[in-house]
């Protein structure tokens, strides 16, 4: 049952994955010809699309896929329950959708905490690489990292705006995971 249980979270966990980087995609402005960006929107489209016709954009926020991530997590938290338990009580239904925008947004927080992590490495590794996946990760890293750039004093070569946004991930994640 435990393995099965990994298997879920690990599956649910891509997919909701898939829907967060649509939405940090448009929310961004990233290169929507990045052949990684239009992987994830061939992918979130089948979704993607009846939701937005309930759902519709506002300026450059997809809604639409946000709430598709969040509404498989609570499907998915309803499904283990209902596979621990056997039974599922509807009046579980609003902790369950609770539990899955919580889910969503440790999501978010662990894309954010890898992406950051692979940029300082592959600045260490490959300066001034070429890579679709690098060039994407920095669109997509870029809206947090500058407003603390910004406030911290110049190092010279050095850059510690990283360490400073994955120390706001770690207290984040930490009260989310806190509230679950």
């Amino acid at each position: 049952m435990n393995t099965l249980y990994i298997v879920i979270e690990f599956i649910v966990s891509l997919a909701a994955l898939l829907f967060v980087l649509r939405f940090l995609l448009q929310a961004c402005g990233a290169d929507f010809y990045n052949p990684i960006s239009q992987a994830v929107v061939k992918a979130t489209d089948p979704l993607c699309k009846p939701l937005r016709m309930v759902i519709p954009s506002f300026r450059n926020l997809d809604f639409a896929a946000l709430i598709a991530a969040w509404l498989i997590w609570s499907l998915a938290v309803v499904l283990i329950s209902l596979l621990i338990s056997g039974t599922m009580p509807a009046a579980a239904i609003p902790s369950a959708m609770w539990m899955g925008f919580i889910r969503t947004l440790l999501v978010l927080t662990q894309f954010y905490f890898w992406a950051i992590l692979i940029i300082v490495v592959a600045s260490f590794v490959a300066q001034g690489a070429y890579h679709p996946a690098l060039i994407l990760l920095h669109q997509l890293v870029e809206p947090i990292m500058a407003p603390v750039r910004r406030i911290l004093p110049s190092l010279g070569p050095l850059d510690l705006s990283p360490m400073v946004v994955m120390l706001v991930i770690f207290i984040v994640e930490d009260i989310l995971r806190r509230s679950i």
